[in-house]
């Protein structure tokens, strides 16, 4: 089995881009930007690498459209992977070893370099056909997704440039599902991570000093503790819902203090939340400022990220892309799974400029391994996933 996928042109491409270690962190991605530009050649799509950062490309595959007036379409994945612990892998992290099930081990293999690959190769295969399509593609090829993508998304879609591509509607990443069900993500959460500095009444260690940095921390920890029980209790009483749906707090870091028997006059408590769609960001911001204030003086706090709140994607007939993207899937009989992602993507960028954006990768009966050891994605989920986009791409670009 594993021989005939090896000899599958598609595989071959897929496994070629795997092998490439765009791997996080100071990542050089010439060896991808060649590869792709291979691959444009190949294909016969347009070809051009943009810099908002130095030595962060963003590479975008163009495919003009029948009427390249209208607003095209946007199929976007990122070249970098997050670092890997080499000696808990079965096999080398970046060898692409397709194992006698036709299982694809490497980095990346579900986050997320097949999507790029699936979307060249249905393109490949829809031009093959001799089809034409309504609408311009744009395939993109961002960097840093996996830091956050501040040099890569997160200020491209800032550009004249981006804005010359005149996008309508993106596709970008989801993620595995182990059931048989296809999960799309139509909205993401508002990622705050928030510094709550304490400061207080230094002196000794020996006394019992009124007004102090750590009974302040104490009670600020206390209030964002208590809201991450009151969430945790509203998603295990609703088996309907996911993680994405509600607000998760999680306390990630302490710092202060100078020695073991010194009050210091200084600590500091770190908070990542990710906001649900459907909290309300000033009365959160409000919320926090009260329990300060409550804790005592010289309680304040500050941001490390405070992402707006973006509007999610509409999955009714308002919105044609969905129409489209809907009836594809029906056709093929795909069950759709549809979720707020519980993490970030470019998506979040894309969507803070008014673009409807879905976040779909096609990998059901698929283990969720992305980040983790021995991650994989089996090759006929993979060719699966070609044939599906076959039929998604001209749907969405012929609206």
């Amino acid at each position: 089995m594993s021989t005939a996928y090896k000899n599958n042109p598609a595989v071959a491409n897929f496994v070629e881009y795997l092998r490439i270690p765009s791997v996080q962190p100071n990542i050089d991605y010439d060896e991808c930007v060649k590869f792709l530009k291979r691959q444009a050649n190949e294909i016969g799509l347009d070809f051009k690498v943009y810099e908002v950062v130095p030595q962060k490309p963003i590479v975008v595959l163009t495919w003009k459209g029948k009427e390249p007036t209208l607003p095209a379409i946007l199929l976007n994945s990122h070249m970098d992977v997050v670092p890997v612990f080499e000696n808990s892998w079965t096999y080398p992290p970046f060898s692409g070893h397709i194992d006698e099930d036709g299982k694809i081990f490497a980095r990346g293999s579900q986050d997320m370099k097949c999507v790029g690959i699936q979307y060249l190769e249905a393109i490949r295969k829809i031009k093959q056909a001799g089809l034409q399509l309504k609408r311009t593609l744009h395939i993109s090829f961002v960097p840093d997704e996996e830091i956050g993508g501040h040099d890569g998304m997160e200020k491209f879609v800032l550009t004249n440039e981006f804005k010359a591509l005149n996008i309508g509607f993106a596709l970008d990443e989801g993620m595995a599902n182990p059931t048989d069900e296809f999960i799309i993500f139509n909205g993401e959460r508002s990622i705050w991570q928030m510094h709550i500095h304490c400061t207080g009444q230094p002196g000794h260690g020996s006394l019992l000093i009124p007004n102090t940095a750590g009974e302040k921390l104490r009670y600020i920890i206390d209030k964002f503790m208590d809201m991450r029980e009151e969430q945790k209790k509203i998603l295990e009483s609703d088996n309907k819902l996911t993680i994405g749906d509600v607000t998760t707090i999680n306390l990630t870091q302490i710092s202060g203090g100078v020695q073991s028997n010194v009050v210091p006059e200084k600590l500091t408590v770190v908070f990542d939340v990710r906001l649900a769609v459907t909290v309300d960001h000033e009365e959160f911001e409000n919320k926090v400022t009260q329990w300060c204030k409550e804790a005592g003086d010289g309680v304040m706090f500050e941001f490390e990220q405070k992402n707006p709140n973006v509007e999610c994607t509409k999955l009714d007939k308002s919105n044609p892309y969905w129409v489209a993207f809907k009836g594809v899937c029906d056709e093929l009989e795909l069950k759709l799974d549809c979720r707020i992602f519980p993490g970030g993507t470019d998506s979040r960028y894309v969507r803070r400029v008014g673009i409807p954006a879905i976040g779909f990768s096609p990998m059901n009966n698929t283990p969720v391994l992305l980040h983790d050891h021995n991650e994989f994605l089996r090759a006929d989920i993979y060719l699966r996933g070609i044939e599906i986009y076959e039929k998604l791409i001209p749907a969405v670009a012929n609206v």
